[in-house]
Formats: C-alpha cells, structure tokens, sequence
C-alpha cells in the first residue's frame, strides 16, 4: 500500500478515520521498530499539538504541516510492506486516539508535556535545548517552549 493512497483515504473519510488513517501513518513512518511505549509517545506528540491548535485544527493538519512529521517528509510513493507493523500502528492510533478523548486528568501518558521528538540518528535541532522530557528507543521527546 502506498502512502499516497493512505492520504486519499485520510481526505476521503472524515474524522475519525481520516485522522486515524494520518496518525497510523505516521506511528508506522516514525517509530515503527520502536517499542509500544514510543509508539505510543509519537502519537501523544501529534495529539498534544492537535489539541494546542498550534499546528493545526484537524490530526491530519497537524501531521502533514511542512516539516513537521514523516507524513510530509516521505515520498508519496513509499509503500507500507511491513504488514504486521502497519496493522499495530493503526491499532495504537485508535488507542491513542481514544485516550485523547477523555478529560486531561484521566488521561495515562507517556511523554508528559511533550511537543517535540527527534531520532537519535540525525543531528538535535536547534529547539532541543537541555535535557530531554523522556528518551524512549531511538527517539528524544522535549516541550519546546
């Protein structure tokens, strides 16, 4: 499946399922080898900047703003061919994206606070400043204020 046709999908259905089918996408894109628990806080991270309306009204908003996530960094040819993986980040996103719905204080988090991540394989952008919220798998997790 490519990923050009998961954004189709994603502007075809509204929400919930476009934005489901976003940050599924997104999950497989920027943590899929990572364990649950970065899975988890990359979708925290979309739906922390969903809800701060900064980035954007709608997920997928959030997800494709220029430079912001793999969505809007990776060929619209890629093609998803990890099966399995695909299948659990579309189960987390719903999961996640579940969580999100209920009121902040009964909310269970991963990455508290966080607003920003980046690979520990690429050079710290220039927010990245002090020590990060959280490390998880290759990723570093920061409130960039």
């Amino acid at each position: 499946m490519k990923l050009a046709w998961i954004l189709w999908l994603a502007s075809a259905f509204h929400n919930p399922v476009g934005d489901r089918a976003c940050l599924a996408a997104t999950v497989y894109l920027e943590a899929r080898g990572e364990p649950v628990s970065g899975q988890m806080a990359v979708a925290e991270v979309a739906l922390r900047r969903r809800e701060s309306g900064q980035w954007g009204n709608s997920l997928c908003a959030v997800l494709r703003a220029r430079g912001q996530f793999a969505l809007s960094t990776t060929s619209k040819n890629y093609i998803f061919s990890d099966v399995n993986a695909w299948r659990q980040a579309w189960l987390l996103a719903g999961i996640t994206m579940d969580i999100w719905k209920l009121p902040p204080s009964l909310r269970v988090v991963v990455v508290p606070k966080a607003d920003h991540f980046f690979a520990s394989d690429t050079p710290p952008p220039e927010w990245a400043k002090g020590t990060p919220l959280a490390v998880i798998g290759d990723h570093s997790f920061y409130r960039a204020d």
